[in-house]
C-alpha cells in the first residue's frame, strides 16, 4: 500500500496552504459543532476548493442524517467521508450507496476488545481509522489527543487497509509507523498550538517525520 499522510482539522486558508505545500496525502475538514475545529459551509466550501487536485479531501462527520449529509456533499464536494460516531456496517453501506463515495469509517480503540469490530466493518469500510477512544464523558469522539496501546496491532491482518490516529505528534509518528508497520497515518490535534489552533512549523515538522519512517519502513531500516 502506498503511504498515506492525513491531516485533519484544518480550518484556515494558511494552515491548509502549509499542509498541501508539506506534502499531505489527504486533508480533513471537520462537520461537527461541538469541535472547536468545526467549518461552516462556506467556509468548508472555500477550503475545499483550495485543496483540489493537490490532495484527497476527506469530510469528517458524526452520526449525520441523510440531509446533513447531502447539505456538507454539495457545499465541500469530498473526495471521501470519514465517519467518526457509532455508525453501524449497514449505516455505512446505505452512505456508501447514496452517496457514491468512499467512506473511512473510525473505530476507538482502548483494549483488544475493541479489535473484535474490525472484522463487521472491514467488509463495510472502504477504510478502517483507528484512533484511540475517547474519555467517558467526552465532547468529542476524536481529536482528544490520546493514544492507544500500539502493541493491541501486533496481530492485526497486513491486508487490512487502515490508518492509525491518536495521539499522534511530530515526536512520536516514527516510533507508530515503526512499531506497527502501518501504512498511514493521520493527526490533528498532535499539530496544534491550541485547540483548533494549528501549528504551520508543527505541520511540516510531522510530515517530515512520517515520509522518513515510511521510507525507513521500506527499507527494512526501522527497529
Amino acid at each position: 500500500m502506498t503511504p498515506v499522510i492525513k491531516i485533519c482539522g484544518l480550518s484556515h486558508p494558511d494552515t491548509l496552504d502549509a499542509a498541501l505545500a508539506a506534502g499531505a496525502d489527504m486533508v480533513g475538514f471537520v462537520r461537527f459543532p461541538r469541535s472547536p475545529r468545526h467549518v461552516g459551509l462556506e467556509q468548508g466550501r472555500a477550503l475545499s476548493a483550495m485543496a483540489r487536485g493537490q490532495a484527497r479531501r476527506v469530510l469528517l462527520v458524526v452520526d449525520a442524517t441523510d440531509a446533513e449529509l447531502d447539505e456538507a456533499i454539495a457545499a465541500l464536494e469530498p473526495d471521501l467521508l470519514q465517519l467518526h460516531g457509532s455508525e453501524t456496517p449497514e449505516r455505512i453501506a446505505a452512505i456508501r450507496h447514496r452517496t457514491g463515495l468512499p467512506v473511512m469509517k473510525a473505530l476507538g480503540v482502548a483494549g483488544a476488545e475493541d479489535l473484535a469490530r474490525i472484522a463487521a466493518y472491514a467488509g463495510a469500510a472502504d477504510r478502517l481509522l483507528l484512533d484511540a477512544k475517547p474519555p467517558r464523558g467526552a465532547a468529542q469522539p476524536g481529536g482528544n489527543g490520546l493514544s492507544f496501546d500500539w502493541s493491541l496491532l501486533d496481530g492485526l491482518d497486513p491486508r487490512l487497509d487502515v490508518m492509525l490516529s491518536g495521539g499522534l505528534d511530530p515526536g512520536n509518528v516514527a516510533q507508530a509507523i515503526a512499531r506497527t508497520r502501518v501504512r498511514a497515518v493521520d493527526v490533528s490535534s498532535g499539530v496544534e498550538a491550541g485547540p483548533g489552533a494549528k501549528d504551520p512549523d508543527r505541520i511540516r515538522a510531522f510530515i517530515r517525520a512520517a515520509r522518513a519512517a515510511f521510507a525507513a519502513a521500506q527499507d527494512g531500516t526501522s527497529s
